[in-house]
């Protein structure tokens, strides 16, 4: 077995193989050539002579997050949409706590899927009638920054209250936006990491842990906040809203959601800053530039 790097997720190394080593040995896969490929809440595992990817939930995840998840996705593949596809195979395997889901690798080109390829598969998503027999859980990014604020350990109390100070302001902005997008089924963090490049030249979206139902205006200004961010920059956003159809930097609500968006990714990362170190830097930088209402500030990924 490859030796990989400290595992993120606040996994223990030698915990994160046991998983899956117990995983894999159930569902009759060779684990043989693992390596990490990446995380940051889950492990994500290849295993390329299976052509198999695992995914390893940290230790306390809800189960039946997870589960939710399998069914959702089990939906998306019975209706044709373009997904990253399970194994045909019961899931997810439950190790010491651990929720492991195992996926079909799709190899990957060096360049991430561009922002305009995520346009269709969004659109898509975003008009589907939502799954019958699953209820899928309401969007709320307000709700997940307050989860976040209390469990920062890496920011002093001031930097916390300043947080906690400006959810409270947008809060009160939020009550005042009129959406203009029917509500539907929403990805919840479409990103370029998100997705992967299929053979024929379209892409499929990945992750579905944040999947909800909510207004599609919060996935396309995740989009635009990738875009700006970390450096794609404006013509890779234009081709993205070209191909959507619609563009939410023209609408009136776009500051305040974009704000609160950039808010709940700055304290999602601070809330896990203690699993990884060196992310501690980034964050505290970005959190400068919130007070100075930065929104040019280029992010480093964490």
């Amino acid at each position: 077995m490859t030796t990989a790097a400290p595992a993120p997720g606040g996994f223990d190394q030698s915990e994160m193989y046991q998983v899956l080593e117990r995983a894999c040995a159930a569902a009759g896969l060779d684990t043989a050539d693992a390596r990490l490929l990446r995380g940051h809440t889950n492990a994500v595992i290849l295993l390329e002579k299976e052509q198999v990817v695992i995914k390893i939930a940290r230790r306390g995840s809800r189960v039946a997050d997870v589960a939710r998840t399998v069914e959702f996705v089990r939906w998306l593949m019975r209706i044709g949409f373009p997904t990253v596809p399970l194994l045909a195979i019961d899931q997810p395997f439950v190790v010491d706590q651990h929720a492991v889901t195992f996926w079909t690798y799709l190899p990957q080109p060096p360049s991430p899927v561009s922002a305009s390829q995520l346009a269709k598969p969004l659109y898509t998503l975003h008009t589907l009638t939502p799954p019958p027999n699953l209820s899928l859980p309401q969007h709320d990014n307000i709700r997940a920054i307050r989860r976040s604020i209390p469990a920062i350990t890496c920011l002093p109390s001031s930097t916390r209250r300043f947080l906690s100070d400006h959810a409270d302001q947008l809060e009160v902005d939020l009550q005042n936006v009129e959406f203009a997008l029917p509500q539907g089924v929403i990805q919840g963090d479409p990103q370029h990491r998100n997705a992967l490049h299929m053979l024929d030249g379209g892409a499929v979206l990945c992750d579905w842990d944040t999947v909800a139902v909510g207004q599609p205006e919060w996935d396309l200004v995740t989009v635009e906040v990738h875009c700006r961010r970390f450096g794609h920059g404006l013509s890779h956003y234009q081709a993205f809203a070209d191909t959507y159809g619609w563009d939410v930097v023209r609408w009136p609500g776009y500051g305040t959601l974009t704000r609160i968006r950039e808010l709940r990714m700055i304290t999602t990362n601070a809330r896990k800053a203690h699993h990884t170190p060196g992310s501690v830097a980034e964050v505290e930088r970005r959190v400068q530039g919130l007070r100075h209402e930065d929104r040019h500030l280029r992010w480093q990924i964490l």
